[in-house]
């Protein structure tokens, strides 16, 4: 395993942890505009329709895998700029 990619862990793991937070307040943000209800359903949710929880998941999916990828992929760059090395 190269060395920078083993330096690049830890800021890797902070940057995954601080994605998250952010993709779950877009989403948050998401459902009360799209669903309009402050939380959105559960899976077990048995006043919520299939329709809703199923579109709930998906639409979370798509925000977290797009807020990963955006800090991934800034989180990298900025360690090539700094470094001149990219991690992956």
């Amino acid at each position: 395993m190269k060395a920078s990619k083993i330096a690049y862990k830890p800021v890797g793991l902070v940057l995954g942890a601080g994605s998250g937070m952010i993709a779950g307040a877009a989403f948050k943000q998401a459902w009360k505009v799209l669903g309009h209800d402050d939380d959105a359903p559960d899976a077990t949710d048995r006043d919520r329709s299939w329709r809703e929880v199923l579109l709930a998941a998906a639409v979370q999916g798509a925000i977290f895998a797009v807020v990963k990828a955006a800090v991934d992929r800034a989180g990298a760059a900025t360690v090539h700029r700094v470094t001149g090395t990219w991690p992956g």
